[in-house]
């Protein structure tokens, strides 16, 4: 309809625009990457996508971001968060400033990405017994992977205990939550094998403490230990020693009599 009789029709208003999402915190994306270990669903998922061959220049941006975390890792279990700069990881990652920016946009962002690798392998080797296994061989296997853990990647221990150090503001949230919920299961496990008969009448809670500071001792106190004997876990005889030495004294005090 035309003419002066005829009505302005407006276009229906258009729907506001939702603000972006928030990012996580860095709590948070701790929480959900502890929650995520032992995902069998993820699993699957990382199985069954595209296998395709990376091509050079994304192995090249790959083999990137993992000198990043190693050399943030470094510097971090060095020196803190509040000690490490920018300038010292670019350094030890042996890129360009700008270039880690790129990939990571602040330092804290980049502790974050450090803690969040390093808190798979921590968590890992607890994660995996269960009530069926032999208690022995069990626990034998939980001492070694913590000590093969603080010989290969002791910076990934002394990480954490910096941020224990400093109150573990981030950590806090996953000690309260995924690590809390994977130490009950194991803490399960273990009275269940007491209560068969299978071990003596220990406290699973301080077994767990027990081995946890017996095998990282040797990564925190790494200085102290080899200042005291001369030695280093990276020494084959020496590393054998120790766990030979950190089991028997952790299974002796375990088997049922």
């Amino acid at each position: 309809m035309t003419g002066p009789s005829a009505k302005t029709v407006k276009p229906p208003r258009a729907a506001p625009a939702r603000p972006p999402a928030k990012p996580a915190s860095g709590a948070r994306k701790l929480v959900k990457a502890a929650q995520s270990l032992g995902d069998e669903a993820g699993a699957v998922d990382n199985f069954s996508g595209d296998r395709r061959t990376p091509g050079r220049r994304e192995k090249a941006g790959e083999a990137r971001k993992a000198a990043i975390l190693k050399g943030a890792l470094a510097v971090f279990a060095r020196q803190g968060l509040d000690g490490a700069s920018v300038e010292a990881i670019a350094q030890a990652a042996g890129i360009s400033k700008a270039n880690l920016l790129y990939y990571h946009p602040s330092k804290e962002a980049l502790y974050v990405a450090v803690l969040e690798q390093g808190l798979a392998q921590w968590l890992a080797p607890l994660s995996r017994f269960t009530e069926a296994d032999d208690p022995e061989q069990a626990i034998a296997a939980l001492i070694a992977a913590k000590l093969f853990l603080s010989r290969d990647h002791p910076e990934v221990s002394r990480l954490f205990a910096l941020e224990m150090l400093r109150g573990a503001p981030l950590l806090k949230p996953v000690l309260a939550g995924p690590l809390k919920a994977v130490f009950d299961a194991k803490v399960a496990v273990i009275q269940a094998w007491v209560a068969a008969g299978k071990l003596a009448p220990v406290d699973p809670p301080h077994l767990i403490f027990a081995i946890w500071a017996l095998t990282q001792h040797y990564a925190d106190f790494a200085v102290q230990v080899r200042a005291l004997s001369g030695k280093a876990l990276s020494d084959k005889t020496f590393m054998d020693e120790t766990l030979a030495a950190v089991t028997a004294l952790v299974l002796d005090g375990v088997r049922a009599r």
